[in-house]
Order: structure tokens, then C-alpha cells, then sequence
């Protein structure tokens, strides 16, 4: 099993609110992967499958996300997951 990283800064004006933290979870269900996202590198990360973990970051415009996926493919989920995740805004 190979590990993935990513960090991608938040340009939205309102953050991850609702409609980008569900389509994030989404995709993660979708990937067959484990995801964690964390508000900065570094820190701990949560379930990126679970919207209201995902929400509960209060992550915010300016924010440097980190996104860790562990699976086959890895490196292709993780390009796909940031992908949707800035997508959304």
C-alpha cells in the first residue's frame, strides 16, 4: 500500500462550506482509498469520507490544506481528490 500527500491552499472566499465538503466526501468514498485532510500540514487529519468531520475544520480562505491518501493508486487519487476539492469553489 503506497501513501500520497498533497497540500493545496483554499482560494474560496467562504472556505469548504457544505456543498464542497460533500462532494470532497464523495469522491473520497468513491476512491476505495483512506483519506485523512487536515487544516494545515502537519496536523492531525480527520476522515475525509465524513462530511461533518471535513466541515468541523472550519477550514477557511488562505488555509493550506493537507490531503493524505493511503491505497492503491495513491498518487492518482490524491491528484484527483485535490482536483475536486478546488473545483468547488
Amino acid at each position: 500500500m503506497t501513501t500520497a500527500k498533497r497540500i493545496i491552499t483554499i482560494e474560496d472566499p467562504v472556505g469548504i462550506h457544505a456543498r464542497p465538503a460533500s462532494a470532497f466526501a464523495q469522491a473520497v468514498a468513491a476512491s476505495g482509498c483512506e483519506v485523512t485532510i487536515a487544516k494545515h500540514a502537519g496536523d492531525p487529519g480527520v476522515d475525509a469520507a465524513s462530511v461533518l468531520m471535513v466541515m468541523s475544520l472550519g477550514i477557511q480562505q488562505g488555509d493550506a490544506v493537507e490531503i493524505v491518501v493511503e491505497g492503491d493508486d495513491s498518487e492518482k487519487v490524491a491528484d484527483a481528490l485535490a482536483k475536486t476539492l478546488l473545483a468547488t469553489e
